[in-house]
């Protein structure tokens, strides 16, 4: 099964089923010297394990790893992270029904159709299980990160058609996590709890955006024309489970301004190049110009509903599928690690990159 790595340099691989012994992965390419904080990374799963509030799954994952190589006393070495990450709260038979059935929306009928067989249970790998190795992998790349003083935060902007209407330079975005929908406007958090609660009593579900912030990135990180820094993080925003949308910058409001409302007027602070605006989203050709990068991640209503729905089996026949077992009804909360994970990932490799083609300049 390919397509189960990201990065040129900084590479994660991760292996895995959501009912499987366990999950994990190798991160390769992480330069030695790295001081790897094990408290930080269980802070990190935390974030993303269920079970952590009413308004999330309730199945039961303590999320807790092992680190088996690339550290050692603390800090990276420069060979192989590899880790494990146990699953301890299966409950398989909660899928027995749907065996040979294809759930409405789910990737069981492309599964099935592509190798010829699936793990059901929960959702084999293509469950958001598999998002906890992300959320690993991506910890590490935030410590390689600090060191050069690159910060990254998501959060919750909208949640249905309740939407937070203020820039993120209008907000503490350190108060993110201080409630469980992770929005940080306290009065807004309020209502998208509510909304969700409410989805989730009726046994139905919702979705809503992710916005991720990147601070102080130098300027000139990222490759032009296929693999520009955009385009990476695009692709590794889509690859996380129920995402359907993606933009940077002004995004699709930015079609309906005129050239002379949408550039970004350059001037000089001190003896930094700067913008006067930031609708390129800190980025410009593909390669960062200073400015923080922004984006926006789409993500649809998870897609298992406790009410029946019209389908078909693997014989072809029609069927009913029943909804059953532990599910999100919004992911929203529990994705704002993984933006934050998968951004990591990518600003690690593209730093890394960039800093390869400086020497041999």
């Amino acid at each position: 099964m390919a397509g189960n790595s990201i990065g040129n340099l900084f590479v994660l691989s991760t292996f895995g089923e959501s009912h499987g012994k366990s999950l994990g992965g190798v991160l390769d390419g992480c330069p030695a010297g790295v001081e790897v904080d094990e408290d930080f990374i269980r802070s990190e799963m935390n974030r993303r394990k269920p079970g952590q509030s009413k308004i999330t799954t309730q199945r039961k994952e303590g999320d807790d790893f092992e680190i088996l190589s690339g550290v050692f006393e603390g800090k990276t070495i420069g060979t192989p992270i590899g880790f494990v990450i146990k699953n301890q709260d299966q409950k398989s038979k909660d899928y027995d029904h749907i065996k040979d059935k294809f759930r409405p929306s789910h990737a069981d009928y492309t599964y099935e159709a592509k190798y010829g067989n699936r793990d059901y249970r929960g959702g084999g790998r293509q469950s958001a299980r598999e998002t906890a190795s992300r959320v690993l992998g991506g910890a590490i790349a935030k410590m390689f990160l600090n060191k050069e003083s690159i910060r990254i935060q998501a959060y919750v902007s909208s949640v249905g058609d309740i939407k937070l209407d203020k820039n993120y330079t209008e907000l503490d975005l350190s108060t993110t996590d201080d409630n469980i929908v992770r929005c940080p406007d306290q009065e807004v958090a309020e209502e998208m709890i509510a909304k969700i609660d409410g989805i989730r009593k009726e046994g139905n579900t919702i979705g809503g955006v992710v916005t991720c912030v990147i601070k102080n990135v130098p300027v000139g990180v990222g490759e032009p024309v296929f693999d520009k820094l955009h385009a990476d993080l695009g692709k590794a925003m889509l690859s996380i489970n129920a995402a359907k949308g993606f933009e940077f910058g002004s995004g699709f409001e930015g079609t309906v301004l005129k050239g002379s409302e949408h550039n970004d007027e350059f001037y000089m602070d001190g003896d930094r190049v700067a913008t006067k605006t930031n609708l390129s989203g800190g980025i410009q050709g593909g390669i960062s110009n200073g400015e923080d990068i922004y984006f926006n991640v789409a993500f649809k209503p998870v897609a298992t509903i406790m009410t029946d729905q019209d389908s078909v089996n693997s014989a072809g026949e029609e069927v009913v599928v029943t909804g059953k077992g532990r599910h999100d009804p919004c992911v929203l909360p529990r994705a704002v690690p993984i933006v934050e994970a998968m951004a990591a990932l990518v600003i690690a490799d593209q730093l890394l990159r960039n800093t390869a083609i400086q020497k041999f300049q």
